[in-house]
């Protein structure tokens, strides 16, 4: 068996904690000593736990990787390591008599943590929230709609109900910690005696140990299902908002809630419209002599078409607002308004008559025209 930590595991070296941890329990199974047939079981089987021990520590794992093997088993004989990178003695443990065996890092945490030094609590933890994402178009966005999302998230296993093991399992009592999950170790260091405690490294933290795994889980207590859910979109919701949907989450630990589920909204951007917050924006066309005379037009919002007055003389780009007719407000009363910008639009083909009736109106005017250069190219240069 290799002595190397990430291969005793058999996960690779960029394996996160879940990896990791769902590794060990495997591995534990089958080597430990009262279910293995193997004639090294009890050996292999302290591997497996020194490798979850190690690679399960942030600390630890950086100094293994930064180390090397080798390196790293010659640090911790010597007491311990100083994170330095090896070979100089592995800070107050490396020394010879100074520090009774406990690193510099184990002291330092002492100091500063209250001696925690890597507790494991057994009180229910709520479980991780997850995230994900839901595009929308301005529409739905407006009126607000129900809308399905479907995730792959993590469930508790159905099989064990999370324990990781069959109900059947033999179980005993872990004779390292007494079931605590946890060890304490009192040592006398230059600054006095300082006690630590860390989580049991027989039994990974779990006060005991079964004598099979979950064919379901692999003992891992949790598994990976595809969900879809309905969500209620609300009306006005604006571009990168998040929904929280609460316990849709990952479950929690030791009897703990789940956690939620955070939806992130995309608005998709319109053909015609533009949001600023909660007020809309368009551009409409009109004809010249609707500038000129004024006009009722019709206008189409995200509720319907309405009629907007133009009055006489309205200048190309002139803008009006239509009050109320943008969007909801999110969790207020009321909506905000829609600002129309006209745009004069000057037809590229006129037939005789129309020409004749322009010459006149521009020669009343004091215009001299020459309707071969194009009347409407000079008014369309105007603006």
């Amino acid at each position: 068996m290799s002595e190397d930590f990430y291969d005793v595991l058999g996960v690779s070296r960029d394996a996160d904690e879940d990896e990791i941890k769902k590794a060990y329990r495997k591995k534990a199974t089958e080597y430990h000593p009262d279910v293995s047939d193997d004639p090294n079981a009890e050996e292999k089987f302290k591997q497996v736990k020194k490798a979850k021990e190690v690679l399960s520590d942030e600390e630890k794992r950086s100094a293994y990787d930064r180390m090397g093997h080798d390196q790293f088993e010659q640090a911790e004989k010597r007491g311990g390591f100083d994170g330095g990178g090896g070979g100089r003695g592995g800070g107050f443990g490396g020394g010879g008599g100074m520090g009774g065996g406990m690193g510099f890092e184990d002291i330092f945490n002492n100091l500063f943590n209250g001696g925690g030094g890597g507790q494991r609590s057994n009180r229910p933890q709520k479980g991780a929230d997850l995230r994900t994402r839901l595009t929308l178009d301005l529409e739905d966005a407006f009126k607000g709609v129900e809308k399905q999302v479907t995730i792959t998230r993590p469930e508790r296993c159905p099989d064990c109900d999370g324990k990781g093991h069959p109900e059947d399992a033999d179980v005993e009592t872990c004779s390292e910690c007494n079931g605590q999950g946890q060890t304490t170790t009192v040592q006398q260091t230059p600054f006095g005696r300082m006690q630590q405690t860390q989580t049991c490294r027989h039994c990974g933290g779990e006060g005991e140990l079964y004598s099979e795994t979950c064919d379901t889980c692999h003992g891992d207590g949790q598994v990976r299902n595809e969900a879809t859910l309905s969500v209620d979109i609300p009306a006005g919701i604006r571009d990168g908002q998040s929904l929280r949907m609460e316990r849709e989450g990952a479950p929690g630990e030791n009897g703990g809630p789940n956690g939620d589920l955070l939806i992130e909204i995309q608005v998709t951007d319109h053909e015609t419209l533009r949001r600023e917050g909660d007020d809309l924006y368009v551009q409409l066309p009109i004809s010249f002599p609707q500038a000129v005379f004024g006009a009722t037009v019709d206008v189409e919002t995200l509720d319907g078409t309405v009629e907007m007055d133009v009055p006489e003389g309205t200048q190309s780009g002139e803008t009006f607002r239509l009050k109320g007719k943008g969007m909801p407000r999110l969790q207020r009363r009321g909506q905000g308004n829609l600002f129309v910008q006209v745009q004069i639009v000057t037809p590229e083909k006129l037939n005789k008559e129309q020409k004749e009736a322009l010459k006149e109106f521009a020669e009343a005017g004091g215009d001299e025209v020459d309707v071969k250069e194009g009347f409407f190219e000079k008014i369309k240069n105007s603006f």
